[in-house]
């Protein structure tokens, strides 16, 4: 649940109590020289530590050193590497397709490419795992890669040297104009670099002259706080307020919008659903407390808790709860949590979100008279049962499951598609009817059952937008995704 964290700052103090350390310094002391048999003590204190934050809430969390690198390093915003996204298909490292303008983009792998050998070493055929893979190809900037890849449409092999560079790991997906003036852009996350590729877009598309404007928060569980902060200030007049944060000591920080922002007068749309947390719903928060724009979608997931960051001094830290989050009509963003299970807590969102009700005694108005309701996330203006696919569907077709299956009906045959329009691409896509049925027996054999005919068009669609991904462009994954959204077609057509 690490997407679902939200924390401001990060600080080095961690203290405690001497008597509550104490015990437990000589409980750890006992065990290392007294217990009859030998033990992993570290495991034990990492059981011990988990055990405490879990009587606290379900957002203070403790982060292992290895994952702590890995979630670090997805919120810098970048890595560095040789800029592919991989698939072990039969034993094989084999290129899904290269990143733009990426270190193998220029040095010459295409998708399709087999790798065989990295700086001499074999890699296929042995069971690699996907962070032992990983951690061959990354390297320091400027380093190089020798590898030997087979190249099955030319069935060659061929050398390239790959100079390893920086990776960015993007916040905004995509940012594109939908009609003559209509501007939308999503943001997957709220990391170092989401305010500055915010801006950008934005920037982009207010200079093409946009007039309504779709900001897709969707699936994005949140980050950090001034990421969020710094968004909102684009859309709010100066001195509004955009969130306010009470400690344990009833202590208030409020952040307020500040210099003219880039889009305060147009039209602005917002969309959330179940999966929308923490810095999304603050966002999503501050838009609708302020009248500025309208909140389309399903009641968010209701994250309203603030983490900072204590480190534990071996590599390890903890996300320590340490306020909560308000609105700027003051509802609270945070959902119960207190006497109830973890799992009836994270899985909340597999309710219903049509059976919803606000809850009257909830109410809140904000300046410009329009009723908004509290007790836990934040409740759309337009709420939109249209997208009602089964989630762990959605799940699977975001997964690497709908990409590796794309992936390989691509392979068999690579040099028809290539020769292909994409008008032709999509004709041949219906005229097999997408592969669904291709796709069924692909998970069967994988043991993964869900209701696929039920869900069948949107299944389609993914499939659909997937081959255009891998055939042509990111910006025309989306274009064939946002075709038949209803989130979108209602936002236009209204």
């Amino acid at each position: 649940m690490g997407s679902l964290l939200d924390f401001s700052s990060k600080v080095t103090v961690f203290s405690s109590k001497a008597n509550s350390r104490d015990k437990i310094d000589r409980l750890i002391y006992f065990i290392e020289n007294e217990y009859v048999e030998d033990v992993d003590t570290d495991s034990i204190i990492d059981n011990t530590v988990n055990g405490i934050l879990a009587q606290l809430d379900p957002h203070s969390v403790y982060i292992g050193k290895e994952e702590f690198e890995y979630v670090e390093e997805s919120m810098r915003g970048n890595f560095v590497g040789i800029g592919i996204n991989f698939y072990m298909y039969k034993d094989t490292l084999t290129v899904i397709r290269t990143i733009e303008n990426g270190p193998s983009e220029k040095a010459g792998l295409r998708a399709g490419d087999r790798i065989l050998l990295a700086d001499n070493d074999t890699i296929y055929g042995k069971d690699f795992s996907s962070d032992a893979i990983i951690a061959k190809l990354r390297g320091e900037k400027k380093s190089k890669l020798n590898v030997e890849v087979f190249r099955k449409a030319d069935n060659k092999k061929y050398d390239f040297t790959i100079v390893r560079d920086v990776i960015p790991l993007k916040s905004v997906d995509i940012s594109l104009k939908l009609d003559e003036n209509t501007g939308y852009i999503k943001v997957n996350r709220f990391a170092e670099t989401t305010a500055r590729e915010f801006n950008k877009a934005l920037s982009e598309l207010v200079e093409q002259n946009v007039k309504t404007l779709i900001l897709d928060l969707r699936d994005n569980g949140g980050g950090y706080v001034d990421a969020a902060i710094a968004m909102a200030d684009e859309f709010l007049k100066q001195d509004e307020l955009i969130v306010v944060t009470k400690d344990k000591k009833g202590n208030e920080d409020k952040s307020f919008a500040t210099k003219k922002g880039l889009f305060e007068e147009g039209e602005l749309f917002v969309l959330i659903n179940e999966n929308s947390a923490s810095s999304s719903e603050i966002l999503a928060g501050a838009i609708q407390d302020n009248d500025r724009g309208t909140i389309v979608g399903q009641l968010s997931y209701g994250k309203g808790l603030v983490q900072r960051e204590m480190p534990l001094g071996d590599g390890s830290m903890i996300r320590l709860t340490v306020a909560q989050y308000y609105t700027p009509t003051g509802r609270s963003i945070q959902k119960p949590y207190k006497n109830i299970s973890e799992e009836e807590y994270y899985h909340e969102f597999l309710r219903e979100k049509n059976e919803y009700k606000p809850n009257d005694s909830l109410k809140f108005i904000t300046k410009g008279g329009k009723v908004v309701y509290g007790g836990g996330g934040i409740y759309p203006d337009i709420l939109s049962d249209e997208n009602d696919d089964h989630h762990s569907v959605v799940f699977m077709m975001n997964s690497t499951l709908s990409s590796n299956f794309v992936f390989e009906i691509i392979d068999q045959k690579r040099i028809e598609f290539l020769q292909m329009n994409e008008t032709e691409i999509r004709n041949h896509l219906i005229e097999k009817e997408f592969y669904f049925n291709e796709f069924k027996s692909y998970l069967t054999d994988k043991s993964i059952f869900l209701p696929l005919e039920k869900n069948r068009s949107s299944i389609e669609r993914y499939l659909k937008a997937e081959f255009i991904r891998q055939l042509f462009s990111e910006e025309d994954y989306y274009r064939v995704l946002l075709e038949d959204d209803m989130m979108i077609k209602k936002i236009i057509s209204s």
